[in-house]
């Protein structure tokens, strides 16, 4: 019975115990949170107070703010104050009972209970010796030993379960007042708490905080109201802005704006990796002033690609993409191809870099500038329906002009110079005249008189002189210089009298070209011989066509922008008309207009004067195979008297001779004629025969 008493004392400890240990954690996260909250309190009026040493990149100095928020910190660092003295009551009255009972009150349970189970064992294993006493042979000392040991246990057994008894019933009592004591403390605490709290908020600060609520409310309607406007925005854009989101929008509905002076926007640049690999890679691209910039994702600022005053731009085939531009320096060393994602920024890229290059960006109103350039352009120019005449192959003239002096004037492409005035547009350029924007196929042209040879079409050239069986017919020539250039179009036209020709020629060409969306542009070398002018493939050094120097009667540069020029090529109407033709071809260089015209010009003058010195060279061979010509006559007339005299004289010593043998002869016959007498018939045939 005092065994199954005990088993019940013995659950409920533990029973109590358990519960003890969770409230205790409980009451120890209330004691935990409010040491945070004390702390955390604390570094809210600490960050409170430095908010006027911020500076804040969109926020300027606002007074109110900073001193609203100065009143709040000194009131919630009074706050703090209060925390931290309910932090110090709650860990003496609410933790430290409950700490107690359950540091102190319930492990001493635990030991005692150990001590009784270990007092019972001791006396079990008396009480079992003592009956293994034999009742044959009595051993005194054994049985007073084994008596003495049972008396021992027996003895500590009781004691220890009084004692353990005793702290049994006494843990019903220690219950409730751990219960109770802790639970008092925290009440008594936040009572604390709150009176102090309610001494610090009075009637003023009561009337701040409503104050500072009706500032809130008035800043939260302000807020809905421009979240209201910006969500209408919101939906008024992706309504305007669907047909945007296409990749490719349709151009006829969204036109590329060609006035831009400004460009920005992402494109793909080619980076090669190898000789033959290449990689691209998406950048952020914009134009500032005349240099065109990048910016990777993540960077803080852009970096300079490319000064693009005075640079060219050409629309290029690049692999296997889409919509791919070069971007080229104006000396020609650093160049750059760029990938757009649809054809509306293709054009607009093109287009901007294009105005951009001819600095049209420095003007006070640039894209009015633009605007105006390409209108006038527009309205001049007289598009041909069809773009697909095929080049006629180029017969020199017979007639050859002379050297035509290079000319520079200071007019614009969109504006009238003084010889426009005077001569009509129909004058120099016939209406509906069919313009070539690129060549078609490689022509190689001979010289007057010479006969092709096999395999020289197409022919692979060395623009610095070639070596090998058959000899260049440029080789004799002592002027060689090469320049990369842009074939931008030709044109027929009706005078080659005037400069104005080639202006009015690049005028309607670059107009077309802005009209039709015309951007390729075919890259050559350009070889300046004192025989001819040749255009040469850059990569396979085939001789795309060839312009005789004799025939080319006129040459110009543009007049503010030097990389453009051009020249008017006369040529023979054909295999059937007789009548001449002249054609006007115009270029693109890398700032080099002006050279290539004075190289023209010096070849023209060293073609001149080698002219003039073959002239007077075969003048003066004429001279001397006449002299010659005279010379032998006289030798000849000399000649003839001389054999005249000697013919003289050996006709009179043959007189002479003549006389003297007549005399012999008729000796010798009237001696003969008497042998023949003596002689008879046989004997005269022997003489016959003889003489």
């Amino acid at each position: 019975q005092t065994r199954s008493l005990l088993g019940v004392f013995e659950e409920d400890a533990a029973a109590i115990s358990n519960y003890i240990n969770q409230l205790f954690q409980a009451m120890h996260r209330i004691y935990d949170a409010q040491n945070e909250l004390s702390a955390a309190t604390h570094l809210t009026s600490k960050l409170l107070k430095e908010y006027e040493k911020q500076r804040f990149p969109l926020g300027g100095d606002d007074e109110v703010m900073t001193s609203t928020l100065q009143q709040f910190a000194k009131v919630i660092d009074e706050l703090s104050s209060c925390h931290a003295v309910l932090s110090t009551q709650l860990a003496d009255a609410m933790m430290f009972p409950i700490t107690q009972f359950k540091e102190r009150d319930l492990k001493e349970i635990l030991t005692l209970k150990e001590v009784f189970q270990i007092a019972s064992n001791d006396h079990d294993a008396a009480i079992t010796r003592y009956s293994r006493l034999s009742k044959r042979k009595e051993n005194e000392k054994i049985k007073a030993e084994v008596t003495e040991d049972v008396y021992t246990s027996r003895k500590k057994q009781h004691q220890t379960m009084m004692h353990y008894f005793c702290a049994l019933n006494t843990l019903q009592y220690k219950k409730k007042i751990s219960l109770l004591e802790p639970l008092l403390g925290y009440m008594q605490a936040q009572i604390s708490f709150f009176k102090m709290g309610s001494e610090n908020l009075t009637e003023q600060l009561e009337e701040f905080l409503t104050n500072i609520g009706t500032s809130v409310q008035n800043v939260r309607r302000e807020m809905d109201c421009e979240v209201e406007n910006m969500q209408q925005t919101i939906e008024d854009l992706e309504v305007a802005s669907d047909p945007l989101y296409l990749p490719d929008p349709d151009p006829t509905k969204f036109p590329a704006h060609r006035n831009l002076t400004r460009k920005a926007g992402y494109l793909n640049a080619r980076n090669k990796t190898g000789l033959v690999s290449s990689s691209w890679e998406r950048q952020f691209y914009f134009t500032q002033g005349g240099n065109l910039m990048s910016q990777a994702r993540g960077d803080v600022a852009g970096g300079l690609v490319m000064d693009i005053d005075n640079c060219s731009v050409m629309a290029v085939d690049c692999e296997d993409r889409r919509y791919c531009f070069q971007i080229t320096s104006f000396d020609g060393k650093k160049s750059s191809i760029l990938q757009a994602e649809s054809k509306k920024d293709y054009e607009e890229w093109i287009c901007t870099i294009n105005n951009i290059s001819k600095q049209i960006y420095l003007s006070e109103n640039p894209e009015e500038i633009a605007a105006r350039v390409n209108q006038s352009a527009l309205e001049a120019v007289t598009p041909s329906p069809s773009f697909q005449q095929r080049h006629e192959s180029l017969r020199p003239a017979v007639q050859s002009r002379p050297p035509a002096a290079r000319t520079s004037s200071t007019g614009s492409l969109g504006s009238d110079s003084a010889a426009l005035s005077a001569l009509s547009l129909d004058s120099l350029v016939a209406p509906d005249t069919p313009i070539q924007f690129d060549i078609i196929s490689p022509v190689s042209e001979d010289l007057p008189g010479q006969a092709k040879s096999s395999g020289q079409s197409g022919r692979r050239t060395n623009p610095f002189g070639e070596s090998g069986g058959s000899k260049p017919e440029t080789e004799d020539s002592i002027l060689h210089q090469l320049f990369i250039v842009r074939f931008l179009g030709s044109m027929e036209v009706r005078c080659d009298e005037s400069p104005d020709v080639v202006y009015e020629t690049m005028r309607q060409i670059l107009a077309a070209r802005a009209i039709h969306n015309v951007f390729r542009m075919t890259e050559s070398h350009l070889l300046v011989t004192c025989d001819c002018l040749k255009l040469i493939d850059p990569q396979t050094q085939v001789t795309r066509l060839r312009f005789p120097l004799p025939n080319v009667v006129l040459y110009a540069t543009h007049q503010e922008n030097k990389r453009l020029f051009g020249f008017v090529l006369r040529t023979s109407g054909g295999r059937v008309e007789s009548r001449q033709t002249s054609i006007c071809y115009i270029f693109e260089s890398n700032n080099e207009g002006e050279k290539i015209c004075d190289s023209v010009g010096l070849a023209k003058q060293i073609a001149l004067h080698a002219e003039l010195d073959r002239k007077a060279s075969e003048k003066q061979k004429e001279i001397d195979r006449v002299k010659e010509k005279q010379q032998k006559e006289l030798n000849k007339q000399k000649q003839i008297e001389k054999d005249l005299e000697e013919q003289s004289r050996l006709i009179a010593a043959s007189s002479r001779s003549n006389q003297s043998s007549t005399e012999g002869q008729f000796v010798v016959l009237s001696s003969s004629q008497s042998e023949d007498s003596d002689l008879g018939e046989d004997g005269k045939k022997k003489r016959e025969s003889e003489a």
